[in-house]
């Protein structure tokens, strides 16, 4: 049995070095970005699908979570940005898992931080806190030049496991992310401060945008009001739908995407 393992093992070493090979051969061939939130998401996807036996299938994805890391840092410098305050580093935590274990990672204080890293190429992608009132971080991307985008939420893998991160946080990075198949999208609004979210859900439903999460926030004295909505689907900046919004200010910005996590047994 030991010799069996033996030989099983060797074959799947064949094969991942296989694989780096073919990654190298898409790194020669000048595609423009090694990191694909959207087809790492629906790979792992596939695999889960066709997943039978007694191997637990989190652990196929963080076997494949660490190979994807590191062909992708194969076909250039890859590093992190964690905006992590939090005693117990719960978004480094994150970061780890979804990135890789040896994934170069500098840590900052607050989210601003993070995506200055981001903006000046000195890190690929920002784990930062979940939106909430609190968090505001995403407000900046509403005027971000360059722009900014959300393209994953993490943790990509629930029910979550005692002893994990049991928080969630967004990816940003410099280049917007793939579609993977089964993807929901953030809409940065600005509206009057009196804008109620009734409204704001109505016009959206109404628009064909179902709202899953909204963040309504209203800055002490300011006329207007910041909104972040999560809505189904990959939505793109020339969505039509988009123009159908009459309690905004101005145009909404796609302010990202990200694939819908997967869920499942831990064994």
């Amino acid at each position: 049995m030991r010799g069996e393992l033996d030989r099983i093992d060797d074959a799947i070493h064949d094969l991942l070095m296989q694989r780096a090979q073919v990654v190298e051969h898409v790194a020669r061939s000048g595609k423009p970005a090694a990191f694909r939130p959207g087809r790492e998401a629906s790979i792992i996807r596939r695999l889960l699908a066709r997943h039978r036996g007694s191997l637990p299938p989190v652990t196929l994805v963080r076997i494949w979570r660490e190979m994807l890391a590191g062909t992708t840092s194969m076909q250039g410098g890859f590093s992190l940005a964690v905006s992590d305050s939090d005693p117990g580093a719960p978004l480094t935590q994150l970061a780890r898992e979804h990135f890789g274990a040896l994934t170069p990672l500098r840590l900052y204080g607050s989210p601003g931080q993070a995506m200055v890293d981001v903006s000046q190429s000195h890190a690929a992608v920002a784990v930062l806190p979940h939106p909430s009132e609190n968090d505001t971080w995403w407000v900046a991307l509403l005027h971000h030049e360059p722009r900014l985008h959300i393209i994953a939420r993490l943790p990509f893998w629930r029910p979550r496991p005692d002893g994990m991160a049991q928080t969630d946080a967004l990816v940003v990075a410099a280049t917007p992310a793939d579609a993977s198949g089964d993807d929901r999208s953030f809409l940065g609004l600005e509206c009057d401060s009196d804008v109620s979210r009734t409204r704001l859900s109505s016009e959206l439903t109404a628009a064909g945008l179902k709202p899953e999460t909204m963040v309504l926030l209203r800055p002490a004295g300011s006329p207007v009001a910041n909104v972040l909505v999560e809505v189904e689907g990959y939505l793109a900046d020339d969505d039509a739908r988009l123009s159908h919004l009459g309690s905004v200010l101005r145009r909404p910005v796609v302010l990202g995407n990200y694939a819908v996590p997967v869920s499942g047994g831990t064994r």
